[in-house]
């Protein structure tokens, strides 16, 4: 069964960093796709950045490009998402999502698997 636990979550001010984490179980991060969404009050789930398998090459939505990282451990089968420069449009609910393979895609519906929900507040 493939679990993925999503944590980090928290108050923020603005400028400041957090760093999520998804834990995978039943899944391997370094052979398959994780992705990053958030779903910010009001609208509609959003694809914020992904990493894919084989070379853990990254991609990130325009607004957090050069502010947002995200990487993988292997050895811990856990991928992070290092949020810096925060700024309050970031406030969502942020979701790790994963798919099996190469997967380059801003859909909900092409993952099958899903972590809960972690909140960020950038707020000060």
């Amino acid at each position: 069964e493939v679990q993925l636990q999503a944590s980090g979550g928290g108050l923020v001010q603005p400028g400041g960093s957090v760093r999520l984490s998804c834990a995978a179980s039943g899944f391997r991060v370094n052979t398959n796709t994780v992705v990053w969404f958030r779903q910010a009050p009001g609208k509609e789930r959003a694809w914020v950045s992904s990493i894919l398998n084989a070379d853990a090459s990254a991609y990130y939505t325009n607004a957090v490009k050069g502010r947002f990282t995200t990487s993988r451990d292997s050895d811990k089968n856990t991928v992070y998402l290092q949020m810096d420069s925060l700024k309050p449009e970031d406030t969502a609910v942020y979701y790790c999502a994963a798919g099996e393979g190469a997967i380059i895609s801003p859909r909900t519906d092409t993952y099958p698997y899903w972590g809960q929900e972690t909140l960020v507040t950038v707020s000060s």
